[in-house]
């Protein structure tokens, strides 16, 4: 589906209903509760090697010189490090995020339609589409810069479009980074004020596996994540051909 029908169906669309969406992902949820804990679980994974990466050199210059963080001081070349990596390991972690959500979006599609196939969970690792996330990293980290510069509240207003990028990534293929980018704020403020509610809801949802030991957030987590499908599913519609 191109840009420009996109575009018309979201200017076309009823207005996303808070009911409706949240009892749709919770039952959807019940079936795709484990896929959830499993892409939590490949998420971990993959940023895993980033975070040895990141805390590595200060484990080792611990051991190596333990005057070197007295005081509570970062030593001035582990600080350097810290400049010069940071930048990559947050884009590291949002590119490997984007991809997995998009997959988990996929296989929401698959058990709400009742479609056969695999949980293909590394779908959108694939060159055509780790591009796109890329770029959509570096986006979202740029569009959270200016977000902060405006006392944060501009964080509270980004985080609707932002909610909704996994979900023209993995639906509109056709679509490149800044078309997902306007589409999803055109998606976005049309129905800001209700997909501001369902993600605070659902988060807040998704965050009460807490309670089961801190180990059943591992279960609930991806729960906020459904409402994206659904809000696309409703507003725009499924192709096939994804």
């Amino acid at each position: 589906m191109d840009f420009t029908n996109i575009t018309q169906r979201i200017g076309a669309s009823a207005p996303i209903e808070f009911g409706t969406v949240f009892n749709n992902s919770v039952e959807l949820f019940k079936k795709v509760w484990l896929q959830g804990f499993i892409t939590i679980l490949l998420t971990l994974l993959a940023i895993l090697p980033f975070y040895l990466v990141l805390y590595a050199p200060m484990v080792v210059m611990g051991i190596t010189d333990p005057e070197a963080f007295r005081n509570n001081q970062m030593p001035p070349k582990f600080f350097l490090f810290m400049i010069v990596f940071m930048p990559i390991f947050m884009l590291a972690i949002m590119t490997i995020s984007l991809c997995l959500n998009a997959a988990f979006l996929r296989i929401c599609r698959k058990y709400d339609l009742g479609e056969m196939g695999k949980d293909d969970y590394f779908y959108y690792f694939k060159k055509e589409y780790l591009k796109k996330a890329f770029v959509l990293a570096l986006i979202m980290i740029g569009l959270s810069l200016l977000g902060m510069l405006a006392c944060g509240l501009g964080i509270i207003y980004l985080v609707v479009p932002m909610y909704l990028f996994p979900a023209f990534l993995a639906f509109d293929k056709e679509l490149s980074p800044m078309e997902i980018v306007k589409s999803s704020f055109a998606l976005g403020n049309k129905n800001w004020l209700m997909i501001f509610l369902l993600v605070v809801v659902t988060g807040i949802v998704a965050e009460l596996g807490v309670v089961l030991c801190f180990v059943g957030v591992f279960f609930t987590a991806m729960f906020s994540k459904i409402p994206a499908y659904f809000m696309y599913k409703d507003t725009i519609g499924l192709s096939m051909d994804v």
